[in-house]
């Protein structure tokens, strides 16, 4: 059994228009990308492959044979390791920065998620509290009763981003 059902029917026209707008807008982004970016990417996107891991046990494996003597007609060019040890923290060095580099632009894009994903709740909120307001009124020209339930007040309100937020911040323990 798959952890998803396949629909019975296609995506709506909503949700296949939505999808190709996110498709769409990720192609313009990465197009839009500096040069220096998609180098960081693909250094990032080829170092986190397991070709790259092949690749240091080819290169690495050859150094220490060659270097242990165990190569015949091939002299050793660092016996102690020290070149060897020089070369993988350079390496080091820039490849976590490539990762870094790599972490920071997926860190702005979850952000801009974040910020999509508050805006659609809070235009949400407020289009469900006036949905609200429609159907109390509805309700009350109907004759039913929709008053007397007591949360119905308080559901009729915007609720105010920064509010919540103060309350959030005030809530929040503080450091040291």
């Amino acid at each position: 059994m798959t952890p998803t059902v396949p629909p019975s029917r296609p995506l709506n026209s909503a949700l296949r228009r939505n999808i190709e707008a996110l498709h769409e807008r990720r192609r313009q982004e990465a197009a839009a990308a500096s040069s220096e970016t998609r180098i960081a990417e693909a250094i990032t996107r080829f170092t986190g492959s397991m070709r790259f891991v092949y690749l240091h046990l080819l290169l690495f494996g050859a150094w220490v044979l060659v270097n242990l003597g165990l190569v015949p007609g091939l002299p050793r060019f660092d016996p102690s390791f020290v070149v060897l040890a020089m070369v993988a923290s350079v390496e080091a060095i820039f490849l976590s920065t490539f990762v870094l580099i790599s972490q920071n632009r997926m860190a702005a894009a979850a952000d801009k998620r974040a910020d999509l994903d508050l805006h659609i709740s809070l235009l949400t909120e407020h289009e469900l509290t006036r949905l609200v307001e429609l159907v109390t009124a509805l309700a009350e020209r109907a004759g039913v009763p929709a008053r007397a339930d007591p949360d119905l007040e308080e559901i009729q309100q915007d609720v105010a981003p920064e509010a919540v937020l103060d309350e959030l911040e005030a809530r929040q323990p503080k450091a040291g």
